[in-house]
């Protein structure tokens, strides 16, 4: 999560001059789909390449599709999307974790993917 703030920071320092220097205002819906794209980019990128965040390599942790392989761009775009779904109804789609007999979320059910520990 640090590293994806950090990488934020540096996405906005990057088009700021293009807004004259000026912070971005709420009429402005630009910037939010850009900062929620470069974020997909993070994630996607690593899912597809590993199935491993930094984060994630530290726990030991990877996602994989249900039978055990790579994720495709269009599976990390489907997860990143429903893992907003999963917010959205304050975090009720991850509690679901807890009470699911696959320890999956909704994000996990709604792209066909799961977390496996890293030695698998």
């Amino acid at each position: 999560m640090c590293l994806l703030v950090a990488l934020l920071f540096v996405a906005t320092a990057l088009i700021l001059p293009f807004n004259a220097g000026e912070a971005f205002t709420r009429q402005q819906i630009i910037y939010p789909v850009y900062l929620v794209s470069v974020s997909f980019l993070f994630y996607g990128w690593f899912w597809t390449h590993g199935g491993q965040t930094l984060g994630m390599r530290a726990w030991k942790l990877k996602v994989l599709t249900i039978d055990g392989k790579p994720l495709s761009w269009l599976q990390a775009l489907s997860r990143f999307a429903a893992a907003f779904l999963s917010w959205a109804v304050l975090g009720v789609g991850f509690l679901w974790i807890a009470f699911d007999k696959d320890r999956r979320g909704w994000h996990d059910h709604l792209s066909k993917t799961a977390v496996f520990f890293a030695d698998r």
